[in-house]
């Protein structure tokens, strides 16, 4: 702890309130919605728990500090830097370092860009013993430059500040949709089919002379769009951007359908239609209890084909998988489920964030047995390669092959 436990009670409680006080300014320096009234509950609820257990106090503040799923990991490693854990003390002061020691890190290994500098800011805990970042950095942020930065950049690597100009990226998005032909018409001057009974009855109306023909053609709307999104564990860094993709199409695109999946599939749909998108992945949260967990991807396809695919696989609707193929049952059932799945829609997209790694290769079972049934393969760890794929559900699918985005880049 901060706090030497041999000091009299009153220093202890004077400097503890002063501890949470700074801690809870380090979490809304990362990006957790943490107001006043919070930081009371907090230093209420220590005072109710104590402090004689390590364990019960990081509860005690996870209770009351985080309230949505994607926020554990960013409490998780601002509370062991703040309250002095050694081994991710060194690995945060890393993370400050020039940006060739950065790159030597792995990035499994590499801790959040956005504690790093909530806790080395001066609005942070620690701001006030360390130097403030010159102003012109400040000032970089707003460039050109880096905006064209800001494109390729990976989403974990990105601090609070440049999430939330992901985010405004994200809402200014153009979203061009493809069209396809439906079995109805629709009345158009240019129609290639005459309307026979339209035109009879204007003709009666009309009376006699020339009969004027009234023409259709068939209406054309875009097809379906249902989206697989992993949040497992190993996804967690990428599903809160990828979810908020989600969110946008939902308002933007009639006819979509959200699902998520780690241990069991849940369906969100409801959820994403809410207009903010703060109180639709709040929302999500609290309707979904396998967050950060395990992934059984072929139990959660079967369960789909199953329970799902009848409803919102209709008229040939596209499909969305958003997951790194890292499977718990290392891929059983995955091949029958994916082949049911790639055989009841019009394209089925896969959306790996692995694809970041030039040397990407599918060496797990999961990314085996369900390479072969996909159309796409394309990566989704930044803005670029969303934007790229806003244009590919604008194209008609790609004829003469599959995974035609990998297979160009590894060449």
């Amino acid at each position: 702890m901060s706090d030497n436990s041999d000091v009299n009670e009153t220093t202890t409680a004077g400097r503890l309130v002063e501890n949470i006080m700074r801690f809870a300014r380090v979490l809304r320096a990362a990006g957790l919605p943490i107001g006043p009234g919070r930081v009371i509950d907090a230093v209420r609820a220590v005072c109710a728990v104590g402090i004689n257990d390590r364990r019960d106090f990081y509860w005690t503040l996870h209770a009351v500090f985080v309230s949505r799923a994607d926020q554990r990991m960013i409490f998780d490693q601002a509370f062991h830097v703040f309250w002095k854990n050694p081994r991710l003390l060194e690995r945060m002061m890393a993370l400050v370092l020039p940006e060739l020691r950065q790159q030597d890190l792995e990035p499994e290994s590499a801790l959040s860009r956005r504690v790093s500098e909530a806790l080395f800011s001066p609005d942070g805990a620690r701001g006030e013993q360390q130097q403030a970042p010159p102003q012109l950095e400040l000032d970089a942020r707003l460039t050109w430059s880096d905006r064209e930065l800001l494109q390729k950049k990976d989403f974990e690597q990105m601090s609070a500040l440049e999430i939330a100009n992901a985010r405004a990226a994200l809402e200014r998005l153009v979203l061009p949709f493809m069209q396809v032909p439906t079995r109805r018409f629709e009345v158009h001057p240019h129609g290639r089919r005459v309307d026979m009974r339209a035109s009879l009855r204007s003709a009666l109306r009309t009376g006699p002379g020339a009969m004027p023909l009234i023409r259709r053609r068939r209406r054309k709307r875009p097809p379906p769009l249902v989206i697989l999104c992993d949040i497992s564990g190993s996804m967690s860094r990428y599903s809160r951007m990828l979810l908020h993709f989600a969110h946008l199409l939902s308002r933007h695109r009639e006819r979509v359908s959200s699902f998520v999946f780690g241990t069991r599939l849940s369906n969100i749909s409801r959820q994403l239609r809410t207009r903010d998108v703060d109180d639709a992945l709040e929302r999500v949260s609290q309707a979904v209890d396998d967050w950060s967990g395990g992934t059984r991807i072929g139990v959660c396809l079967r369960d789909f084909n199953r329970f799902w695919s009848r409803r919102v696989l209709a008229q040939g609707a596209v499909v969305l998988l958003i997951t790194d193929g890292l499977d718990r049952d290392a891929g059983e059932g995955l091949a029958e489920a994916a082949d049911r799945l790639s055989k009841s829609c019009r394209r089925l997209i896969w959306l790996n964030p692995l694809l970041r790694y030039r040397d990407f290769a599918p060496r797990a079972l999961g990314m085996r047995a369900l390479l072969p049934y996909v159309d796409e393969l394309r990566a989704a760890h930044n803005l670029e390669s969303i934007e790229q794929l806003a244009a590919c559900l604008s194209a008609p699918a790609h004829e003469g092959g599959k995974h035609l985005a990998w297979q160009h880049r590894a060449a």
